[in-house]
């Protein structure tokens, strides 16, 4: 499998490693790598070789969110809209489990694809947050909210406040912290630990994970992303917000 934004490579037996690879945008997610992403996972859910698949970020950031640019540009905004939805979508229907294993700063988009992860792991430089609603871009809330407290997902959500690693942690949006240099191996150690189930066993609860939330996922994400982008997004970009106030 061969891509220009992201890459891909086996790192272990059962053990699959998608790395974001724009280190000179920090990761950001445009529509090529939603695409590709969408592509590898694809391929993989089809892959009898492949039963755990891990994230990480090229460089010294996980991703910086999706890339602005693409939002001042109301002629793409269609592929913008296709892409985002089913990229969202194959990673949480995903039916293999997933890490994400945070190297550096999470924001916007990037902190959402931890959160549709399974596992999440992160160095002791990570950061978190959704600077974007600051300028007028809706956080992704539904996947943050299973995962922290409530209060705490509409408190990250509203402000657009940073979290460092340790806080993290302490909310248990994260499940450890390691070095930098030890991360990756922490997250395949990880992904051998699941494989030392019987394949057909962890098949059976990541199964379970889906269709216990598969309604209120599907409902709120319909309200969220999709609602979001023809409602709010869309006339932002149209009438150049974007440009100029919230080009990275």
């Amino acid at each position: 499998m061969k891509y220009s934004t992201i890459q891909y490579r086996q790192v272990k037996d059962g053990i699959g490693l998608i790395t974001l690879n724009r280190p000179e945008k920090r990761n950001a997610i445009n529509i090529q790598m939603r695409i590709e992403i969408s592509d590898c996972l694809c391929e993989l859910e089809q892959s009898s070789d492949i039963n755990v698949v891990i994230f990480t970020g090229a460089g010294s950031s996980f991703s910086a969110g999706f890339d602005l640019n693409e939002f001042n540009n109301p002629s793409i905004f269609d592929a913008l809209f296709e892409s985002s939805s089913k990229y969202h979508r194959y990673i949480w229907k995903f039916s293999k489990p997933t890490i994400a294993a945070i190297n550096g700063a999470a924001m916007g988009g990037g902190f959402d694809l931890a959160t549709l992860c399974d596992i999440r792991i992160c160095s002791d430089s990570a950061t978190f947050g959704h600077p974007e609603v600051k300028f007028g871009a809706p956080p992704l809330y539904t996947p943050l909210r299973w995962i922290v407290k409530d209060g705490i997902a509409r408190e990250l959500c509203l402000t657009g406040r940073k979290i460092d690693a340790k806080e993290a942690l302490r909310i248990g949006l994260v499940s450890e912290i390691t070095n930098s240099s030890d991360l990756l191996q922490r997250a395949i150690e990880i992904g051998e630990t699941i494989l030392e189930a019987p394949s057909d066993t962890i098949k059976y609860i990541k199964s379970y994970f889906i269709s216990n939330a598969e309604k209120g996922f599907e409902e709120s994400f319909l309200i969220e992303h999709d609602k979001a982008f023809q409602d709010i997004l869309l006339p932002k970009a149209k009438s150049g917000f974007f440009l100029q106030n919230g080009r990275k």
